[in-house]
């Protein structure tokens, strides 16, 4: 392979773009939370079954988990511009779609095109900024991306209440939001292409499986992401149920519990991200979100009373908001510049892989047992995760990718002083495996 030339440079992004992807990341989490309020009514209206109505909102996680490592090659060859705007095409289209749809099939199969579209909005609006940000802004920027994708978890599902006093298709309408995202995606985002090729005339050889054999820290984190995904989603599908058994029944505090408190920690959490950063290492920020994941479903298991469960969604969404930021830029580091959006579209298999492989694993279980013998489980697996990461170590941003210094100086002016050092605390990456 061979290294980019100067006029490859990526160019610097100024703010509208910074905005444009930040928006964008506000649609990774609202593939199912958009139509959640109106689910029983749609089961209700297309007189399908509760195992139906479940795979509305968990089918386009399966498309997410299978389509995502094409996005990831695609944006390795062509840059992300290109493949964003049309994912953003067949997001809006694919969700909009239940605006006129009266049938389950036909439903089904919209949410599927959602799916596939949403796999390259995470991937390649990912990739921009992991490419377009390098250094301290990085970290900055990922937890900037924290915010916006949490706040998008709440902001969209209250809307999509409102909306559904008028019908069950009114919700599907918010999709339609990646339109107007997707032409200025081509307007103002930077092709930041990979920057580095394939010779030309060389076979393919940089599949999936090659890349995690050759850079087993990526599997390991891909690893994290399934296991913890999962795991967490045992308190959101969980959590309303042991309300009720509580005698909370009112759907805005279970809402509340749900989903307010658990974006509003992760959010604060993203602001201040960068700070945590500098002073901690992502390592340590990753071993105190497997702990405060490991006290929220200890305190699920055993609180008698609702009051306790406020601690629930505080420490789970305190745990996201440092794992998302810390997970993406540990895998970023640990794979080769030119495969960094196949990586990523590793991340976007493991994410929505474990959501939609959580109800299928836990269910069962807790049915024949109880919701704290299922939490007490998926503490004792999130504590061995915790243990796991004592041999996680910080990285350092790989000298040979040539991606030039993050955004203006206008846009940034401390960001142009810190990008030149990294943290003395951190190690150099290991050339394969985990630390």
């Amino acid at each position: 392979m061979n290294a980019a030339t100067p006029s490859e440079a990526v160019p610097r992004p100024g703010r509208p773009a910074m905005a444009v992807l930040l928006l964008v990341s506000t649609l990774g989490v609202m593939g199912g939370a958009t139509i959640a309020p109106v689910i029983e009514v749609i089961r209700q209206s297309l007189d399908v079954g509760g195992t139906a109505a479940g795979l509305v909102l968990t089918s386009h996680s399966l498309a997410i988990a299978v389509a995502s490592p094409v996005a990831g090659r695609l944006t390795d060859r062509l840059g992300p511009r290109l493949p964003l705007a049309s994912g953003l095409l067949l997001y809006g289209l694919g969700g909009g779609a239940g605006m006129v749809t009266d049938t389950f099939p036909t439903l089904l199969a919209s949410r599927l095109v959602l799916g596939a579209g949403a796999s390259a909005v995470f991937t390649c609006s990912t990739v921009a900024l992991l490419t377009l940000y390098r250094g301290p802004e990085q970290d900055r920027v990922m937890g900037w991306r924290t915010t916006a994708t949490t706040g998008g978890g709440f902001l969209y599902p209250l809307a999509a209440g409102a909306l559904g006093n008028q019908s069950w298709h009114a919700p599907f309408a918010i999709y339609l939001l990646a339109l107007p995202l997707g032409a200025a995606t081509l307007l103002v985002v930077p092709n930041s292409a990979t920057q580095q090729h394939e010779e030309p005339g060389t076979p393919t050889r940089n599949g999936a499986l090659l890349l995690l054999r050759r850079h087993p820290k990526v599997l390991a984190l891909c690893g994290i992401w399934v296991a913890s995904t999962g795991l967490m989603m045992v308190l959101a599908v969980f959590m309303p149920r042991r309300l009720d058994q509580l005698g909370v029944h009112n759907t805005l505090l279970v809402a509340f519990y749900g989903t307010v408190l658990s974006a509003g920690a992760a959010s604060l959490i993203g602001l201040g991200y960068a700070r945590l950063t500098a002073r901690f290492g992502h390592a340590a920020l990753l071993r105190a979100a497997a702990g405060a994941w490991t006290a929220a479903l200890l305190v699920f298991a055993f609180a008698a009373h609702p009051g306790p469960l406020l601690l629930v969604p505080l420490l789970t969404g305190a745990g996201s908001g440092l794992a998302m930021p810390s997970l993406t830029v540990l895998v970023d580091r640990a794979a080769p510049p030119d495969q960094r959006g196949l990586a990523t579209s590793l991340q976007g298999t493991a994410l929505f892989g474990g959501q939609f492989a959580s109800p299928l694993a836990f269910g069962p279980l807790i049915d024949a047992t109880s919701i704290s013998t299922g939490a007490l489980i998926a503490a004792a697996a999130t504590l061995c995760i915790l243990l796991a990461l004592f041999r996680l170590k910080d990285p350092q941003e790989q000298s040979t990718d040539p991606t030039p210094e993050p955004m203006a100086a206008s846009d940034s002016p401390a960001a142009t002083e810190q990008t030149t050092t990294r943290p003395t605390t951190e190690t150099s990456r290991p050339a394969s495996g985990a630390s």
